[in-house]
């Protein structure tokens, strides 16, 4: 993936935003399958059934609590996306303001 300039973080201003954030973050984990392979194991999902299920409410907030609840992919993502890692925090937020606790 293409570094962007860590110096000029992302922000996270609306949910289109905190989508962006989270398509980002399945693009990052598809490109480590070691990692994918985790999360197709903690969520039940299969590389048959993703595409589908992508398209459910809620998906892209567990990609992103994927991503909190593990310091090295999130600080990885982060580096490689060029923000730090708070705003996925505050796009997880954004996605589901009242389901979703820091």
């Amino acid at each position: 993936m293409h570094r962007r300039d860590s110096s000029k973080p992302a922000k996270i201003l609306d949910r289109e935003a905190a989508e962006a954030v989270a398509v980002a973050a399945l693009s990052f984990l598809v490109s480590r399958p070691e990692d994918l392979s985790r999360f197709f194991a903690l969520t039940g999902l299969a590389t048959d059934t993703i595409r589908q299920t992508a398209t459910e409410p809620g998906f892209l907030g567990g990609v992103l609590d994927f991503y909190l609840g593990d310091d090295r992919l999130l600080t990885d993502f982060a580096a490689d996306a060029g923000m730090p890692p708070e705003n996925v925090a505050v796009a997880r937020h954004m996605l589901d303001p009242h389901g979703w606790q820091a």
